[in-house]
């Protein structure tokens, strides 16, 4: 009985752990594609950079909490 709650709680404690690698991964991805298209674009301007950051941001927001709700 004690092995069974020792287990669940290592369970969910690896899976919030992969919750915070995976937004720190698509958040990153998104971030490195703003700054490489704002290096192809040629201007002073982060306006990729900011916007896909944001959209990064906005989707790992997303995937976590849903991942949260269903998960009981």
């Amino acid at each position: 009985m004690k092995d069974n709650k020792r287990k669940e709680s290592l369970n969910k404690y690896l899976y919030y752990t992969g919750l915070g690698f995976q937004m720190l991964a698509s958040i990153g991805i998104f971030t490195w594609l703003g700054v490489y298209l704002d290096g192809k674009n040629g201007e002073d301007s982060i306006i990729y950079t900011a916007i896909l950051s944001l959209l990064g941001v906005a989707i790992s927001i997303y995937v976590v909490i849903r991942s949260v709700t269903s998960k009981k």
